[in-house]
């Protein structure tokens, strides 16, 4: 099994999913490129299709196929692309709001000609290039900004995702791991159309989860999940945000177990 978490997120972020699986499969949990403990990029792209090749090769080099795959948001996106290019290698997929902003929004902020969006990304990287990495006095200002940020996280969640996801800077003050040029979207890559369409080709049994409490829209309600031929389910769940495998970890968990062992 092999588990790939969100931007801006660690590969610790599955410490207690792994938690509950790890008797029943070899778990690897790998870091993105630019996030946690793996080396950031020179120039400050980061493409969709790079970390996707990034857990290609990873599979490869380890011969892990047939894999189960669970990825969350970025991980997720990450994971189905993956998936619809190796369908012979992944045996089950759990995708937790991995589809990528709602149509809706699409149409509205990223469709754009090629040239405004080149544009923007260029303005975008022009600012992170002078945002200073902030630096949190304590590691206890840190574990607050944590909790500010998922209000469904436990404290003990938080501060566990604290710890794994900041490093202490020499004089002594507090930083996240992440790259901030992860922040910034190329204008190149697939667009989401044709990455949608792409769906068409993964075989394997897949369940697509949300939050009731994000951003991220029905895949039924919005069409995106008649793309798929494969035998497809659709979770959602109450009381959760983005972060379902953590705003609801034993209900996800229960879910996802009695999805992988039909």
């Amino acid at each position: 099994m092999i588990l790939i978490h969100g931007g801006r997120d660690h590969c610790r972020n599955w410490d207690w999913v792994a938690e509950h699986f790890r008797n029943d499969y070899h778990i690897i949990a790998p870091d993105l490129r630019g996030h946690g403990d793996s080396e950031w990029m020179r120039g400050g792209s980061y493409n969709q299709i790079d970390y996707v090749y990034d857990i290609a090769q990873l599979l490869d080099q380890k011969g892990m196929a047939p894999v189960t795959v669970i990825g969350h948001s970025l991980g997720g996106s990450i994971a189905l692309l993956y998936t619809a290019l190796f369908p012979q290698n992944v045996r089950k997929l759990v995708a937790i709001e991995g589809m990528g902003p709602p149509p809706a929004m699409i149409k509205a902020r990223i469709n754009q000609s090629l040239g405004p969006r080149v544009h923007d990304w260029m303005a975008d990287l022009r600012k992170l290039s002078g945002r200073l990495v902030r630096r949190y006095a304590t590691l206890e200002d840190a574990f607050q900004r944590m909790q500010t940020e998922n209000p469904h996280l436990s404290k003990e969640r938080a501060r566990h995702l604290t710890i794994h996801g900041s490093n202490q800077n020499e004089d002594g003050t507090y930083s996240w791991k992440f790259d901030n040029y992860v922040r910034a979207f190329a204008p190149s890559g697939i667009p989401f159309e044709d990455i949608w369409a792409m769906f068409t080709e993964i075989t394997c049994p897949t369940l697509l989860v949300r939050g009731l409490e994000s951003w991220a829209s029905d895949p039924i309600a919005d069409g995106r999940a008649k793309n798929f031929s494969c035998p497809l389910e659709v979770a959602s769940f109450a009381d959760a945000g983005h972060w379902v495998h953590h705003d609801q970890l034993e209900a996800f968990v229960g879910r996802t177990r009695e999805f992988l062992e039909d």
